[in-house]
């Protein structure tokens, strides 16, 4: 396997436990809070459902601060809670409550049809790094991607962020056919609102019946915004440090748009990102086949900081291993996985 030159036995980071075999400090972690959604996104559970974890198997919340303090000790910086739909859980605003009294900047992705109960909890700890995900801007559209009914009210919960002195990002997953003729429309909304508009490109996982024909990829999307509003006038914002969007702004306009182009033009090399799902499994790549049962360790007693060192020795460098973009696209590698809904973004 091809191993980047400059990443590879990297000393460890000063005052991190999280470091990779390439010298990727660790310092985000992604928690599931729930395998239940509100929504079913073609893209993300299978039509025929899924199967969920018996209840008992799911954390609760004592042991997702208790496994999150753990993380936080070691070098984690930012956590961000997701699912499922992270709002639908009953005890979430007392999860919520706890992981605000951590060291992290703590930040939550939402379908946003709940999102109006919350938004005083929000204020109230100070979270206010919100993604909403909303795959177009046309109901009948919405109801045909989400199988729900529900446009309106995530329409008019993102624009209560505006009321909360919240700065949304919205998560676009672009699939080829169905909804990249709006990407103009998402633009803009970014003229008058401080918002960031996000096109995700369409990945694989389990039963989404992915295929790379239905791939919008960051030089189409830049294509539709030059004739839309002119090259001159497309400005490149400098991305953040592991920052996985690649960010643009139109000139004058209030917000900004970005790209995650995870298909084809990935951004391993400064990945700093573990998953921990709802029932406590450790994934250190959003497309890794393998876990780590990380809740077993911690309910037998064990100390589980050497249990997350293994999973992360064990990280390829590329996409879980999947390094050119024909062994992604092979469904016997890329179909080796948990629905997007089971694993939590």
């Amino acid at each position: 396997m091809h191993k980047a030159p400059q990443l590879v036995q990297k000393a460890k980071a000063v005052n991190s436990d999280l470091v990779d075999s390439f010298g990727r400090e660790h310092t985000y972690l992604r928690i599931s809070l729930i395998e239940k959604c509100n929504l079913r996104c073609t893209y993300c559970m299978p039509a025929e459902g899924i199967q969920l974890s018996p209840k008992n198997d799911i954390m609760t919340a004592d042991e997702v601060i208790a496994i999150a303090s753990e993380f936080v000790r070691m070098g984690v910086t930012k956590i961000r809670l997701t699912g499922g739909e992270p709002l639908l859980r009953k005890d979430a605003a007392d999860i919520i409550k706890r992981l605000s009294a951590m060291p992290v900047e703590l930040a939550i992705t939402t379908n946003g049809v709940l999102l109006d109960r919350y938004f005083e909890l929000f204020q109230e700890v100070g979270l206010n790094h919100i993604n909403i995900s909303l795959d177009t801007l046309q109901e009948d559209r919405f109801k045909a991607l989400t199988r729900r009914n529900d446009f309106l009210k995530v329409k008019e919960n993102i624009f209560q962020c505006f009321d909360w002195g919240i700065q949304p990002r919205i998560n676009v997953v672009l699939l080829k056919g169905q909804n990249e003729d709006e990407i103009v429309d998402f633009v803009r909304l970014t003229k008058n609102y401080p918002l960031t508009v996000r096109f995700i490109e369409f990945m694989p996982f389990d039963g989404n019946q992915w295929n790379s024909d239905k791939l919008v990829s960051l030089s189409e999307v830049l294509q539709k915004v030059s004739v839309e509003f002119g090259r001159e006038n497309l400005h490149r914002i400098k991305d953040a440090a592991h920052d996985t969007s690649k960010n643009y702004k139109i000139e004058g306009f209030k917000g900004q748009f970005s790209v995650i182009s995870t298909v084809t033009n990935p951004f391993c090399d400064s990945c700093n990102r573990i998953r921990l799902t709802a029932n406590g499994k450790i994934k250190n790549c959003l497309f890794s086949e393998s876990e780590s049962d990380l809740l077993s360790a911690f309910r037998s007693g064990k100390k589980i900081g050497p249990e997350v060192q293994k999973a992360l020795e064990a990280k390829k460098f590329k996409r879980g291993g999947m390094e050119t973009l024909e062994e992604f696209s092979n469904p016997s590698r890329n179909q080796h996985n948990r629905s997007m809904i089971l694993i939590g973004g």
